[in-house]
């Protein structure tokens, strides 16, 4: 199975409805190889990554090699890993997008009030995508970086997304399968849906224990200047530091307004990139 399959982030031609032959399978392939690399394979072999892929031998090779040429990865002693020009792709992404800057300030204070994590996600597929972090190392077993991805279904950040996400892409998640991370997940679909339906109504989330046994999270949503939400702000903590009935009256007010500010920084920096800039001389 491919790597683009496996995270269930790419929307084949067949699913976005595009022309076949506007699709360029050797790109979804270059892709497929890079994303093989992870924690549990820094380094791998042709065959191992082929294995990964699910690509032949001979296609590998030349992806790698290719890839090498670019600068994207390097190999030693017939293994293969990648160079930090990889990171590049990720700096295009925050460049691109105005959000993941502008809400760093409001993490770091939100973080500074709590002491806890504070996260900013977006949905990608059926997973949440860490776009924003800044974290204190002591609340998951899991690692949690930027680029980290977790189900949209166990998460607050993904309730958040998908209470105010359109009804095609919650039926994309459900039909993906709500599968149990621990006893609390919810699996079924109309408890997820009711959920979905609560958040919309509170105009936040909270989950204990549905990702992870003893995490408490919280997230709410963070619009664009049009009303749109485009990412979700979360929390996160322990059921030994906090309860629930705190973090629901002391923790969630504070995200609300670190929200909002991003929100109202969102606007601004939309103006501003709008406005034009007078210049001296003559033009």
């Amino acid at each position: 199975m491919s790597a683009t399959a496996r995270d269930g982030s790419g929307d084949g031609p067949a699913e976005s409805g595009e022309n076949e032959r506007d699709y360029i399978q050797s790109i979804e392939r270059g892709f497929a190889v890079l994303l093989a690399f992870d924690a549990d394979l820094p380094s791998g072999s042709l065959a191992e990554v082929a294995a990964r892929t699910g690509l032949s031998r001979p296609a590998v090779r030349r992806i790698l090699l290719t890839l090498q040429r670019l600068g994207y990865l390097t190999s030693s002693g017939g293994r293969w890993s990648l160079t930090p020009r990889v990171l590049t792709i990720g700096q295009h992404f925050a460049a691109t997008h105005g959000v993941v800057e502008i809400s760093q300030p409001h993490l770091l204070r939100l973080t500074e009030a709590t002491h806890e994590s504070a996260s900013l996600a977006q949905l990608d597929g059926t997973d949440v995508v860490y776009v924003a972090r800044v974290q204190v190392r002591r609340v998951m077993s899991i690692s949690i970086d930027v680029g980290s991805r977790v189900p949209a279904h166990a998460t607050s950040m993904g309730r958040v997304l998908l209470a105010w996400a359109s009804p095609s892409i919650v039926e994309r998640v459900v039909e993906a399968g709500l599968h149990p991370l621990t006893a609390k997940t919810i699996t079924d679909p109309v408890r997820l849906r009711d959920s979905l339906h609560e958040v919309r109504q509170r105009g936040y989330a909270v989950v204990e224990s549905e990702l992870e046994e003893g995490l408490l999270s919280a997230a709410v949503p963070v619009r664009d200047s049009d009303g749109t939400v485009v990412a979700a702000l979360a929390y996160s903590t322990s059921v030994g530091r906090r309860t629930l009935a705190q973090v629901t009256g002391e923790v969630v007010p504070l995200m609300l307004e670190a929200a909002d500010g991003i929100s109202a920084d969102l606007v601004e920096h939309r103006v501003a990139g709008t406005r034009s800039v007078p210049r001296d001389g003559f033009f």
